[in-house]
């Protein structure tokens, strides 16, 4: 049996993101974004805006629509759209908060720059009324509360992760065996944690895939021999343990939300943390992906 340490580095990606508001009559809130959803994006999405606007995440429903409905949003990938989405979602807030002050200011007979709102109500001159109470009045008055709007935002958010993995290696076959998985990662702020440690959980094991068993093979005529999911080895649940996730959150301050880029970030460390632990186990280097039984059969040989 052994044990390997690795860590490694990886940043998110950003493009334009698009979003739509819509205040209701019951102070619930329509957000409507172009970001195709395949890490939980749309609840990411709800809790920034809500944050920003002084209500419940079950107070805001999100939508995703197609491109004809909202503007130009890049395409989901490069762990970018809670990234790019969080940006444009915290100017909608303001804006949509903007909007509220300014129809307040006009039904209260007020200067515009006199309506605060603090601690989810608006108040200016003795006058004063919740989110709620605002958005009824303001929709009552025949005035809609809708903003849109396009952000490219510039940066990344840097982010290291640090694996350490318990391993057993049959010296007669070659099989490895993932007994232990803690997967350490600076997130910034987890927005969802659960998705988050969802999103590293599967980050891992397709790392995991990568070092120990997925590999092309070919015939002697070039044929891709191994094409359908039936026969590319990738590991399932079967395979593996439970995968510990540690969030750390260090705030990118770069960002409204302190949001860093997670889902590829766990990728890179496993491949360096396997090998480290194989060597640990049984003293053979390995210099050959995957790391897979033939192959660590292969090393312990050569190394005789």
């Amino acid at each position: 049996r052994g044990r390997g340490v690795a860590s490694g580095f990886w940043f998110n990606g950003s493009n334009q993101s698009s979003v739509y508001g819509k205040v209701n009559a019951n102070g619930t809130v329509n957000l409507v974004e172009g970001s195709v959803d395949i890490g939980g994006s749309r609840a990411s999405a709800a809790i920034m805006l809500a944050e920003t606007l002084g209500i419940t995440a079950e107070e805001v429903n999100p939508e995703i629509v197609d491109t004809d409905s909202i503007g130009m949003t890049g395409g989901t990938g490069g762990s970018s759209v809670t990234h790019k989405l969080g940006h444009a979602v915290f100017q909608l807030g303001h804006k949509l908060l903007e909007n509220m002050s300014n129809q307040l200011a006009t039904i209260w007979d007020v200067d515009a720059g006199s309506v605060k709102y603090e601690n989810g109500s608006f108040s200016a001159n003795g006058e004063s009324a919740s989110f709620k109470e605002a958005a009824a009045l303001i929709n009552k008055s025949g005035s809609p509360i809708s903003e849109g709007l396009s952000v490219r935002p510039g940066g990344a958010g840097p982010a290291f992760a640090t694996h350490i993995v318990d391993v057993e290696v049959d010296e007669e076959t070659g099989k490895v065996t993932v007994l232990r998985y803690t997967a350490v990662q600076d997130c910034g702020r987890a927005i969802h944690p659960s998705y988050v440690e969802g999103q590293i959980q599967g980050g891992v094991v397709q790392g995991i895939g990568w070092a120990l068993n997925e590999e092309y093979f070919y015939n002697d005529q070039g044929r891709l021999m191994n094409a359908s999911l039936l026969d590319y080895r990738m590991p399932t649940a079967l395979d593996l343990p439970m995968i510990d996730p540690v969030i750390l959150e260090i705030p990118n301050p770069g960002h409204p939300y302190g949001v860093r880029g997670v889902g590829e970030v766990p990728i890179v460390p496993p491949a360096a943390a396997l090998e480290n632990a194989i060597y640990n186990a049984i003293g053979v280097r390995m210099y050959k992906l995957p790391m897979s039984p033939g192959n660590v059969v292969a090393a312990m040989q050569a190394q005789e």
